[in-house]
């Protein structure tokens, strides 16, 4: 640690999770474990939705972004971590914690995002079939993934430019596992009026708002569903909407979780923990979600592995 007599930081101290010395190695091993089958496992589905020409479908072309932006979200932290935990070193240089801070809530954002536009294709299918190909055009895809990405970046760089301001912080030590944005403002001694003021109409422009749409694309669904009341028109919706509403509850149950409920200041560990959940396990059992829950995805994958058993 360096820090000079105006209070500015060279680097910060990732206090990591709460887990005692003794059991570092077990929790090492699983985390270790997790991410890479968050990795391959989003992967794979990336893989399936290419090779298949069955998958090449608006639902699946935002799938695949988000099976993307699950790797992405989990390499902003985890290899991070992981690595503290085996080097038992703990700091992160100021411009690692900056651009930690800038990526994950790009990833955060696009998320949210590409999760709406998922929840507006399931509308379109449901309740507007006849019109569904013409509506969920190639150019709207195109435009939603663009827009999405587009205000995740263009949000988290201003939350990172305002953060980045904030020079003098009344010490360097985080007590968590990554570069958490809120745990920065908490160490800043300088004055954050501006970020307190620009959070909440930035947040409810990124999550709130996508939320309310998903909610809303919902409610038109169960309103369709219940028009034309069928045994097989409630397995129709489900066997669609069962997959995303699953993905959709865990991503936004981890928010209020980690953002909503109020906590004590002087208990931390809930927080870390539910963190955990979001950024590592959230992205880990989407693909089991999608590929348990799908016999899309379960088809596409026996065609591939029976085409390269007889290719052999």
């Amino acid at each position: 640690m360096r820090m000079d007599n105006e209070s500015t930081v060279s680097e910060f101290i990732l206090l990591g999770l709460p887990i005692r010395a003794e059991d570092q190695a077990v929790y090492s091993a699983l985390f270790l474990t997790m991410y890479l089958t968050t990795v391959l496992g989003n992967l794979l589905i990336i893989l399936l939705i290419r090779l298949d020409s069955h998958l090449h479908t608006p639902m699946y072309f935002f799938l695949s972004h988000l099976a993307f932006t699950d790797i992405s979200f989990s390499s902003v932290t985890a290899p991070k971590m992981l690595m503290n935990m085996l080097t038992h070193s703990q700091s992160i240089s100021y411009a690692g914690c900056v651009s930690q801070v800038y990526f994950f809530s790009t990833f955060t954002d696009l998320d949210s995002f590409l999760l709406t536009s998922m929840a507006y294709d399931r509308y379109v299918a449901i309740c507007h079939p006849l019109h569904y190909t013409t509506i969920m055009s190639q150019n709207l895809r195109v435009l939603l993934v663009v827009v999405s990405w587009a205000l995740s970046s263009a949000n988290a760089l201003v939350h990172t430019l305002l953060l980045a301001r904030l020079s003098h912080f009344r010490n360097n030590i985080i007590p968590h596992y990554f570069c958490e944005p809120s745990a920065l403002l908490n160490l800043s001694s300088s004055d954050t009026t501006v970020n307190e003021m620009v959070i909440l109409p930035l947040g409810t422009l990124v999550i709130t708002l996508p939320f309310i749409c998903i909610l809303v694309s919902y409610g038109r669904i169960g309103v369709t569903i219940l028009r034309t009341p069928s045994i097989k028109g409630i397995c129709k919706a489900l066997s669609t909407c069962g997959s995303h509403l699953s993905v959709v509850c865990l991503y936004y149950g981890a928010i209020i979780g980690l953002y909503l409920v109020p906590s004590s200041n002087n208990t931390n560990d809930k927080d870390v923990i539910v963190a955990v959940i979001y950024s590592l396990v959230t992205p880990m059992v989407n693909p089991f979600i999608y590929s348990l829950r799908n016999r899309d995805i379960k088809g596409a994958l026996k065609n591939i592995l029976s085409r390269r058993l007889c290719s052999q």
